[in-house]
């Protein structure tokens, strides 16, 4: 995994409670847009080297993104 892989699931891990606090800092810390953020993320969790590194962060990615697809 690379850097930004790693740094993506760790800013992954933590939680947001203001309104658009977490698309600033996605375009800050990460330097990627919002939805660039999202790409790359989507696209990490199904990869068995991320599940390796955070399996506790994958897993709940997983199943919220389950769940999202469910109730389409």
């Amino acid at each position: 995994m690379s850097d930004r892989d790693r740094a993506v699931l760790a800013f992954a891990r933590r939680t947001w409670h203001l309104s658009g606090a977490k698309e600033r800092a996605i375009r800050e810390q990460l330097e990627l847009s919002p939805t660039r953020y999202y790409q790359v993320l989507n696209t990490l969790i199904d990869r068995p080297e991320a599940l390796a590194h955070d399996p506790v962060t994958v897993n709940r990615l997983r199943r919220m993104r389950q769940a999202r697809r469910s109730r389409r």
